[in-house]
């Protein structure tokens, strides 16, 4: 028999699933089963690799109807709810299965234990399993099971489902009741409510669940009628408490619960006034209505603030409030001494400009920290200048890197004083990198992030476990940064979860492509032909691109290759391209000695990138983010990865490229030069290894991308009026160069 059903519920938020479910099914015992309530495809083909029973459920399915479709099928005598985000600790259904077990035992003429509550641990994207919080209230329960008129005080702890088990037949036998809460406050009411309901409860005092406490910056923000609904389900609560008879000390504690979370939203949560005043209108209407007979407010400060609750006096609360917060500002100007007098010229200028109108037909753009026009804001760039003429875009470019700027391109140096003017200004701002922490995001304003790559290395928030890519990362100040974003463009689901991963905010996510990519669909036989006569590559010979990545290890980029020895091998009818990565663009090349030999090219600070790809017959790289750009050419890629174990354990990766290669695995040089002097590097087994990897990681980008961003961002259309994505299967990529020859 089945004894407890694990039923994980939820979407792929923030890409978490699938730790999720390591957590769990790493450590399932056999009298248990795993259920996945996956909502959306994403979740489902997560779940699908993750082996147990796959629910799908559609995108728009909510948290409760993906618990109950797992509780529907699944076969447990007991049924734990754990949401996709969160966490199993090792150990945790271990213990809970010996707890069942002795709840089990100890059945008799008392009646049947319908919830068993545990601890929970919680963590952030700054701390991991914090100390459970409830261990106190559980451990003055001990092994006793009990009613709850018993132990109220259980009422306080979390109101998780996560943090508890109930018994299959209660669950079903009480469902309509348990799923009756609006459903931000849909987690709360169930699981309090099942206490409510249950006729004897357990205790645990283990952490069972850690849950991940995301950024309240990265979830959509609270309407008016869900901060209502808050209300209104401690009112449901209530209500099943008169109608089951509970007693007076259990029905106190929830008045304590419903008019404390009540202020705490009224005195910290941002809300527009009318939506402040309703919401207190209504929790003092419900704190009159159930306030339980012979009830004392408490003393003191929370006192007032429960009288002026109950009189719904809300201006007389706010002002009680103002004054609260003046002494307290008081006391830390106190403490902290006098503030510094004057400010910065700059910044009085730059706060003088932020009062000004919003110039809707301003947009500001940079890239690479400012190196000049490149990448996907050079792209939307040239797309905007097409289809939105009217908006002027003006470039930021540091001071070195201005006469390399194409003629006429308006741009400003940052520091200057019109830097700072237009960055007030603009209505638009587009980076794929960020922009300074001072830059104010002002309302009205558009910050499009455009990103200059599709991920395989950790980012973000997701770098914190690997000191040595993290070093000198502030991520409280690269969160403010990301908050600004209203725009995240991707090139493929993969980056579209890893982004939301690694900087979860509230952004929108515009799954487009990536526009510096559409040359690969729209560049000719001409094109092509161009860019080999500017390079000196005579028609016929094979061009090999080359472009490693940084490596975090490496103070300085030296070759991994014999380049010397490699040009030797390859002949005459071979020319290699080798790009360093550009954070070493002020090191001295140590390609110097081999430029004369005509068999190896230096393009390292050859822009555009494209265009190299596209001169090329081929890219040799290791973990670089250009072999997903080069993969739209549907050219063959080759990984050069000598040292994949020692970047993947140092810089932190989200898939095992060796797995899923977009082409053949050298992990020497012999083996490289064997794959470039045969036909191997373009036989069927690199075909069929890059027609996997164009599915996956190519997947929005068509020849369209920058039409789509233009359009949806700059010219506010409706995603359903956007180009549609054309299937990879159905595109053209450019011509390779032996096709443009003929």
């Amino acid at each position: 028999m089945t004894q407890l059903s694990v039923i994980v519920y939820g979407r792929d938020v923030q890409g978490l699933l699938g730790a999720c479910l390591d957590s769990v099914a790493s450590q399932l015992p056999p009298d248990t089963e795993l259920l996945t309530a996956a909502v959306g495809e994403g979740a489902q083909s997560v779940a699908a690799r993750h082996g147990g029973t796959v629910v799908p459920l559609p995108q728009d399915a909510s948290d409760s109807a993906a618990r109950a479709a797992g509780a529907e099928r699944a076969a447990g005598t007991w049924l734990w709810f754990v949401h996709s985000k969160d966490r199993v600790p090792t150990g945790a259904p271990r213990a809970l299965l010996d707890r069942l077990a002795e709840v089990r035992d100890a059945a008799g003429g008392a009646g049947e234990v319908d919830v068993v509550v545990a601890d929970h641990v919680r963590s952030t994207w700054r701390s991991t399993g914090g100390a459970g919080i409830d261990a106190g209230r559980l451990a003055r329960v001990g092994r006793r099971d009990l009613t709850l008129a018993d132990a109220p005080q259980l009422l306080r702890v979390a109101p998780l489902l996560g943090n508890r088990v109930v018994r299959a037949a209660f669950w079903h036998a009480h469902h309509s009741e348990l799923a009756d809460a609006e459903e931000a406050s849909a987690e709360m009411f169930a699981a309090r409510a099942a206490l409510v309901l249950a006729d004897r409860i357990a205790c645990l005092e283990q952490a069972i669940v850690d849950v991940r406490v995301l950024r309240t910056e990265s979830l959509p923000p609270v309407t008016a009628g869900q901060r209502y609904g808050l209300v209104g389900a401690y009112e449901d609560l209530q209500r099943i408490m008169r109608r089951v008879a509970t007693p007076v000390r259990p029905r106190a504690v929830l008045y304590d619960l419903m008019a404390t979370e009540s202020m705490r939203i009224v005195a910290r949560q941002a809300m527009p006034d009318a939506v402040a005043r309703e919401f207190f209108h209504r929790a003092s209407a419900a704190a009159v209505r159930w306030r339980p007979e012979g009830y004392r407010r408490p003393a003191g400060l929370e006192g007032i603030r429960r009288r002026l609750l109950e009189e719904d006096a809300y201006t007389k609360y706010r002002a009680f409030q103002s004054a609260n917060h003046k002494r307290r500002d008081l006391r830390k100007a106190v403490r902290s001494g006098k503030k510094k007098f004057g400010v910065k010229v700059r910044d009085l200028h730059y706060q003088r400009v932020l009062r000004e109108p919003v110039d809707p037909g301003l947009a500001v753009f940079s890239a690479y920290w400012d190196r000049g026009v490149a990448c996907n804001p050079g792209a939307t760039a040239a797309k905007l200048a097409e289809l939105a003429p009217h908006i002027h875009p003006v470039w930021v470019v540091s001071k070195a890197a201005e006469p390399l700027l194409p003629p006429g391109t308006d741009h400003v140096v940052p520091g200057t004083r019109r830097y700072w003017e237009v960055l007030a200004r603009a209505k638009y701002l587009v980076n794929n990198v960020n922009f300074p922490n001072a830059v104010v995001k002002r309302p009205g304003a558009v910050h499009l992030q455009t990103h200059h790559g599709t991920p395989l290395k950790k980012m973000g928030l997701d770098q914190r476990d690997y000191p040595t890519a993290s070093k000198g990362l502030d991520f409280d100040a690269l969160l403010s940064r990301v908050d600004k974003w209203d725009y995240s463009v991707s090139a493929n689901g993969h980056s579209t979860r890893m982004w939301e991963h690694a900087y979860p905010s509230r952004y929108v996510s515009l799954d487009h492509g990536y526009p510096r990519n559409d040359v690969y669909y729209s560049a000719g036989a001409a094109d092509i032909r161009a860019v080999r006569d500017r390079l000196g590559i005579a028609p016929g010979r094979r061009a090999i691109l080359y472009a490693p990545t940084h490596r975090d290890y490496e103070a300085s980029w030296t070759p991994r290759l014999d380049l010397a020895a490699l040009s030797e091998r390859l002949g005459d009818d071979t020319v290699l391209l080798v790009r360093g990565h550009y954070f070493y663009g002020g090191s001295a090349s140590p390609l110097a000695t081999l430029r004369r030999s005509g068999h190896v090219i230096d393009v390292s600070a050859y822009d555009p990138v494209e265009e190299l790809a596209l001169a090329s017959d081929a890219l040799i790289t290791d973990y670089s983010s250009i072999m997903f750009d080069y993969a739209n050419l549907d050219r063959p890629v080759i990984s050069y990865a000598d040292d994949w174990d020692t970047y993947a354990k140092t810089r932190g990766v989200y898939f095992d490229l060796m797995a899923e290669p977009p082409g053949h695995v050298a992990r020497s040089e012999g083996e490289l030069t064997e794959l470039l002097t045969t036909d191997a590097w373009r036989d069927d087994v690199s075909a069929k290894a890059r027609a996997h990897f164009r599915r996956r990681f190519c997947e929005f980008d068509d020849g369209h991308a920058a039409e789509r961003v233009v359009r949806r961002v700059f010219l506010g259309e409706p995603e359903e009026a956007l180009p549609p994505v054309v299937p990879v299967e159905s595109r053209t990529p450019a011509p390779t160069p032996e096709e443009a020859t003929r």
